[in-house]
């Protein structure tokens, strides 16, 4: 099953596997993505799926050091190389777009970061200089949180200039559409905090703004209940995230992109209440055959897989025949040149 096609939103799929989003740091100039990384993602464009890097929608959403955006004419270009790459080798990808709200540094972006709150993460994050104390957010204005909308939306139709097959919101990870809906990160008294129903505003009205921009059949979002990122508290995620789905669920989009919780019963409610396609990425599973026989088994359609797209730019392959499967070099994870990063190798395949 993981071998046959599927339509995603119209969308052909050759097959199950999709490339998780992974984030490189390897777009050294100004946010630009480089033929480097254009390399990168066509080597891996036999996956039904890629799903891109985290991608900035503003200067301000920047979080780490040389990661890409899609707020400035350059980046675009930047992005068509790459997607004019995959596409020239049959591939399919979607861009991942997230605001680190909270996490982040001015020394990274050259902006104090932003939330919901003026609630700072306590530990310290990576800068040019070495590691640096997170720094206390600017709490958004009400203001700012519609502006903040509009450069999502902004972005997703930038990702389809940039030739992109749809975007993805990021809703994971401990970044900003979580942080709106944890009950730490998130302490407003306006309507987009307090209230399970205030507390998913923000992610429902980011996903309907990107898809009355760019079409809801080219709009997938990504969530992770209860996950922890980022040090986020979510104590009710039995209420949140049902609430969430459902909402999402009338505006029709392409896919939900699942980090499973915990708690299998929330998984099994989530399932079964969303009606289009659903992308599961089960990190508590390491064996990539394990994870897809699991979940195909559970009601996902598509099954993301990471570190072993990182590894195996062949994985589809490798999967089917049941060839050994590279190893991932860890340490090559974030910034650095080709090495660890396009230098996988493939199978040595010959017709008989």
């Amino acid at each position: 099953m993981p071998f046959t096609p599927f339509s995603l939103a119209g969308l052909q799929l050759p097959n199950r596997l999709v490339m998780a989003p992974m984030t490189r740091s390897r777009s050294y100039v100004d946010g630009i993505p480089s033929s480097l990384n254009a390399l990168y993602y066509a080597q891996r464009a036999s996956a039904g799926l890629i799903i891109s890097e985290a991608i900035q929608p503003s200067s301000a959403g920047q979080g780490y050091m040389n990661t890409p955006g899609l707020h400035t004419d350059e980046q675009v270009a930047g992005w068509r190389e790459v997607t004019d790459s995959v596409h020239a080798v049959g591939g399919r990808i979607f861009a991942q777009l997230m605001h680190s709200g909270r996490i982040g540094h001015p020394d990274n972006s050259g902006h104090l970061p932003i939330g919901p709150s003026a609630v700072k993460l306590e530990g310290q994050i990576f800068t040019p200089s070495g590691m640096q104390d997170n720094p206390t957010p600017l709490e958004l204005t009400t203001a700012q949180v519609e502006s903040t909308i509009q450069d999502f939306a902004d972005a997703a139709e930038r990702a389809m200039d940039a030739g992109f097959d749809g975007v993805e919101l990021h809703g994971a990870n401990g970044y900003l559409v979580h942080q709106f809906l944890s009950q730490n990160a998130n302490l407003r008294e306006d309507h987009f905090g307090g209230s399970v129903a205030n507390r998913i505003r923000f992610g429902v009205e980011v996903s309907r703004a990107m898809a009355d921009r760019i079409g809801a059949s080219k709009v997938g979002v990504r969530f992770s209940p209860g996950s922890g990122a980022g040090g986020l508290i979510e104590d009710d995620v039995h209420e949140v995230y049902p609430a969430l789905v459902s909402e999402l669920a009338g505006l029709d989009l392409a896919y939900l992109h699942l980090l499973p919780s915990t708690s299998d019963d929330l998984n099994q409610r989530l399932v079964k209440s969303w009606p289009n396609a659903l992308i599961v990425n089960d990190h508590s599973i390491s064996d990539p055959a394990t994870r897809i026989e699991r979940w195909l088994g559970r009601g996902a359609d598509l099954i993301a897989l990471g570190a072993s797209f990182m590894a195996n730019p062949d994985l589809p392959i490798r999967l089917r025949l049941g060839a050994e499967l590279n190893q991932p070099d860890h340490a090559a994870a974030f910034g650095g040149d080709h090495r660890g990063y396009t230098d996988y190798p493939v199978l040595a395949l010959h017709s008989a």
